[in-house]
């Protein structure tokens, strides 16, 4: 199996954005595959697509999971 590196993208003065495959962010998350595209699926985890490839932004996980812990303490 091999390993991705995050691909690091700069915008603006100081900013790096990293994107993240889908087995990372199962790793992150740890999730499987459908539970992933479950959440990518109807936008709940934002992505881009390039080709066939589905990549996260890193502030976008960060955002979900910020979401969900402000879900669950309301």
């Amino acid at each position: 199996m091999t390993t991705h590196q995050p691909i690091e993208l700069h915008h603006g003065p100081g900013a790096t954005q990293e994107l993240l495959t889908v087995p990372q962010v199962m790793a992150r998350l740890q999730l499987g595959r459908s539970a992933v595209y479950d959440l990518l699926r109807p936008r709940q985890l934002a992505s881009i697509t390039l080709g066939l490839a589905r990549r996260i932004p890193s502030h976008a996980l960060t955002d979900f999971i910020c979401t969900r812990l402000d879900q669950e303490a309301a």
